[in-house]
């Protein structure tokens, strides 16, 4: 596996090496990630991978300084994983000057995750959109698990018309349903033992939906108020729209349900398609 970190030495790499499918990442890499690898590599001929935390899409009181940094071993996985080339540039190489253009998304950046992390998704639709324009792939891979991320990407580079096409990957799960994550590592043996609590109520809702209860504020709330009394603190559960994260209607659209709640310390995120 290549690695670079200048923008110039990449695009020298990446020249007349067909179709790109690139994978960014924060790094701190887990069985998710190298999924997203190994399915990239059915969408092109050369898989390239990202390691950069994002200073822009961290807010003040956030873990940008202690969000785990691993690359070697991440390099390992990466390579094991048939990775052709990762890009992990510097601060400097990412952001030579101050940035004072963003990609701001509309209303969409506002609502659920936004309303709780201002400026979280003009960090990231930022950031994304410097990333495709060093790699310049033609198809790119993202998680589901952060959906209203996949939504706004995909969403940004059908309207900017940029020649990529975007792919959902599901999420990736441990044994226990939780959804995995590079924050799981800061949960206690404790808090781990209780974090899969938010998959199995979010069924509980999906179950409930199929079976005909539209009762959808109903449902949220009393997810909620068993989170909480199990010491957790609920930032949203919500029924939403696959389309645009509209509030559910009596339509038969279909539907998703997100959740983000803390469990001590840790922010954990999920959602399951209905």
């Amino acid at each position: 596996m290549q690695i670079h970190s200048r923008i110039a030495d990449l695009r020298g790499a990446l020249a007349n090496r067909g179709r790109i499918v690139f994978v960014p990442t924060m790094g701190n890499l887990h069985a998710g990630h190298i999924s997203l690898m190994e399915q990239a590599r059915a969408h092109g001929d050369t898989v390239v991978a990202s390691i950069f935390v994002n200073r822009l899409q961290f807010g003040p009181n956030e873990d940008f300084d202690k969000y785990p940094r691993t690359f070697q071993a991440d390099c390992d996985k990466l390579t094991a994983a048939g990775v052709d080339v990762l890009f992990a540039p510097t601060e400097a190489d990412l952001y030579p000057e101050p940035q004072e253009y963003f990609v701001e998304p509309p209303g969409i950046q506002n609502i659920l995750d936004g309303e709780f992390r201002p400026g979280h998704f003009r960090g990231v639709a930022t950031v994304v959109t410097k990333l495709f324009n060093c790699v310049q792939p033609q198809a790119a891979l993202f998680g589901k698990k952060d959906y209203q991320q996949l939504m706004v990407i995909r969403n940004m580079t059908r309207q900017l018309l940029l020649p990529i096409d975007i792919i959902g990957g599901e999420t990736v799960r441990a044994d226990d349903g939780l959804a995995l994550s590079s924050r799981n590592g800061y949960l206690s043996a404790d808090e781990r033992a209780e974090a899969p609590r938010l998959y199995r109520l979010l069924n509980e809702i999906r179950d409930a939906v199929r079976n005909g209860n539209r009762d959808f504020a109903a449902l949220e709330q009393a997810a909620i108020a068993e989170l909480n009394a199990k010491g957790w603190t609920t930032d949203y559960i919500a029924i939403r729209s696959q389309r645009d994260l509209s509030p559910a209607g009596d339509d038969k659209q279909a539907l998703v349900i997100l959740a983000a709640s803390r469990l001590g310390k840790t922010r954990l995120i999920d959602n399951l398609e209905i």
